[in-house]
């Protein structure tokens, strides 16, 4: 039988420990905090702040003190109710996230949330999770990044896991760090943190098998290694939308690496420079790239700390900003081709759409042209429309299958309701393993 691990509330001071100095030199300044307008403009007027998506935009907001308190009480209710009304349907990663974002700081005046019985929750569906592992060749329900956001609320709220557990399945090694042969970097991140979390709540613990411990210290050594061999020449870790928590891993684990191994002044002004130029757009990647230019880690966290509220020269109204209309103008068609490619078969259409369009409008053209051929079905992410199906033919994590998205011959790393196609794009959805 495994040991099951509860530790005490140890309030502040546990995470007393955790290396500031990286945080605070990456912190944009006071002076350039305007800069950071955009990302927080996006996240309070998106309409994700009305479904269980908010989740990662609320976390941000509340985490780095970006809201006033009207607005905290207005969206902290709202979400209540989404997270009342869904809890039996959400992933294990989805309660987690819904978790830290309600405990990100006290909640507010006259609010009550019964955390124990939200993290009792939690706990039942990462026992889940480590069951379909079991039974399914490794696999978790969800992925790794979602296995690991469930380890750190379940750390940081005093639930229920086994160390043990925690020290076996978080190798680095692990298939489910990679995809297509490809390290993940912000799965690793969050493997990080959590690993963090969980080192930090055993210290001073005489019961806890020290090999365990070591594992756990070598596991993230050995992320940190991975996250930064993913650093590109601007910077940046990963690509631009796993940079954010990436940031936050390196935060917390300055003791794994030197100075010279990672610039994170460097990082922050390439980062600085794609807000400006409007690469935050979706609510879930403005969220996760915030608390790291805030000096923030999701360690942060703390359900009976007092809330931060924004400033005046820090605060973005929920009003929609006054556009100026200008005549309608007919926009342009361009033509770009649309394959699915399903094992050696490839079925190919020439489809028109308006210029501008992003991937999802060219599949619902070619859908709309041949449904036979072309049909598909997806789901709402935080991340935007995910393809679940084409074809009748359903994507699972059991099986480690999934569609690709492709253009040009190279894989996106964008979703299919943000990347804009261009005239003459050859662009496909691949029936795929990962």
């Amino acid at each position: 039988m495994r040991q099951s691990h509860q530790l005490p509330l140890l309030g502040l001071l546990l995470f007393s420990l955790i290396p500031r100095q990286q945080c605070e030199i990456c912190e944009v300044s006071k002076e350039n905090k305007t800069a950071l307008k955009p990302l927080i403009h996006t996240m309070i007027n998106s309409n994700y702040t009305k479904t269980i998506h908010a989740a990662n935009a609320l976390l941000s907001l509340r985490l780095c003190g970006s809201l006033n308190q009207s607005q905290d009480q207005h969206l902290t209710e709202q979400f209540i109710l989404t997270v009342n009304s869904t809890e039996p349907s959400l992933t294990s990663g989805q309660l987690a996230l819904a978790i830290l974002a309600l405990g990100a700081c006290k909640a507010p005046d006259g609010m009550s949330i019964n955390y124990s019985e939200l993290v009792k929750r939690l706990g039942n569906k990462y026992k889940e999770e480590i069951r379909n592992m079991e039974d399914h060749n490794g696999n978790p329900l969800t992925n790794y990044y979602q296995l690991s956001l469930d380890i750190l609320a379940l750390c940081l709220f005093n639930g229920n896991y086994s160390i043990t557990e925690v020290a076996k399945f978080f190798n680095p090694e692990n298939k489910n760090y990679y995809f297509h042969g490809q390290f993940s970097v912000d799965t690793g991140a969050m493997a990080v943190l959590a690993l963090t979390c969980v080192k930090n709540k055993t210290r001073g613990q005489k019961q806890i098998d020290k090999k365990d411990i070591e594992n756990i210290n070598n596991y993230t050594e050995s992320l940190i290694n991975k996250i930064l061999s993913q650093k590109t020449e601007n910077g940046l870790l990963g690509n631009i939308y796993s940079t954010g928590e990436a940031m936050q891993a390196l935060f917390v684990s300055s003791n794994y690496y030197n100075e010279n191994q990672w610039v994170c002044e460097k990082t922050r002004d390439t980062v600085l420079t794609e807000i400006s130029r409007g690469a935050f757009r979706l609510p879930t990647a403005a969220a996760q790239i915030l608390p790291a230019l805030m000096g923030k880690t999701y360690l942060d966290v703390n359900k009976d700390s007092s809330c931060v509220y924004g400033s005046d020269s820090f605060h973005t109204s929920t009003q929609e900003p006054i556009v100026s209309v200008t005549p309608a103008v007919s926009p342009s068609q361009i033509q770009v081709n649309y394959s699915v490619v399903i094992d050696n078969r490839k079925d190919r259409i020439v489809v028109s759409v308006t210029d501008g369009s992003v991937f999802l409008n060219v599949m619902e053209q070619a859908q709309k042209e041949n449904p036979t051929l072309f049909r598909f079905k997806t789901k709402e992410t935080a991340w935007g429309p995910y393809i679940i199906s084409v074809r009748g033919i359903t994507a699972s994590t059991n099986d480690r299958t999934y569609w690709e998205l492709r253009s040009n011959g190279e894989h996106l790393n964008q979703g299919a309701g943000s990347y804009v196609v261009h005239a003459g794009d050859d662009l496909e959805v691949r029936w795929s393993t990962y």
